[in-house]
């Protein structure tokens, strides 16, 4: 990455639609990007604490987590973790930040608070990825509020596109209404199945729509990152030379490269 890049590029993992890939991207970008000498921050946005798990942090253990954070309760350094397995800090999720989707309601900047703490530390990083609950809800609208751009994870199924629609529905709303600099970073196909016909039916349509916002890379599906989490580690950590630790690295080499034409461009 270029010595222009003074700030982090904020990005948020998001799909409403549950069971797509989110957390396996959230992790295995986060140790990728770190993996070529990037500075990353992962934060974990979902209750059910999946990225934590995946980064090799108990998240039962928690002293603190992002649910203090958001809450007010505690600075952010003293939530953030350097997990062993991993190469990237985390800001750790458990079950408690379901009572932080009730408090927010009721305080203020309820939907600025994310960004206040990333927009306070972006100068440490390169990328701060941010792992969102598969529903909108207000820890999710936190998220895209924080971001500059959106990745979205989907798989070429049936009501992938239909779930697609309803959330670029959203981050239209968001954009329109808080974030003007919201954009869709990039649409990553997980759980690649080429031999499947559905599949070449659903990527001819995320081409005629998106054109090159679809990744070039593809996630297949893969045993060995399906079974990295359950060691607590990203599959670049668990199987190097497994299909999907690969996938993945072609991936953060692929946004370094749009980054730098996009930063290279904007010098012109």
């Amino acid at each position: 990455m270029g010595e222009n890049q003074a700030e982090a590029k904020i990005l948020a993992i998001a799909n409403q639609k549950g069971g797509v890939g989110k957390t396996t991207t959230s992790v295995n970008l986060a140790a990728s990007l770190a993996e070529t000498g990037q500075r990353v921050m992962l934060v974990d946005m979902d209750p059910q604490g999946n990225s934590t798990m995946g980064s090799g942090v108990n998240k039962s253990g928690l002293a603190l987590s992002v649910y203090e954070l958001l809450t007010g309760r505690t600075e952010l350094d003293a939530v953030l973790l350097c997990p062993d397995q991993a190469q990237y800090e985390l800001l750790p999720a458990n079950g408690d930040l379901v009572a932080a989707e009730v408090e927010l309601i009721n305080l203020p900047q309820r939907e600025t608070r994310l960004r206040h703490l990333t927009h306070s530390v972006r100068r440490r990083y390169n990328f701060i990825l941010i792992d969102c609950p598969p529903s909108l809800n207000m820890l999710t609208v936190n998220a895209l509020v924080a971001a500059d751009g959106v990745v979205i994870p989907m798989q070429c199924e049936y009501y992938a596109l239909e779930g697609l629609s309803a959330l670029m529905e959203t981050i239209g709303a968001i954009k329109q209404q808080i974030n003007p600099e919201l954009r869709i970073e990039g649409i990553l196909r997980t759980m690649y199945d080429p031999r499947n016909k559905l599949t070449a039916e659903v990527n001819k349509q995320l081409f005629d729509h998106f054109g090159d916002t679809v990744y070039r890379t593809v996630v297949p599906r893969n045993v060995k990152l399906a079974e990295a989490p359950s060691f607590g580690k990203p599959a670049i950590s668990y199987d190097r030379q497994s299909r999907g630790a690969i996938a993945y690295l072609a991936l953060a080499g692929e946004m370094l490269r749009r980054h730098d034409q996009a930063v290279n461009l904007s010098q012109k």
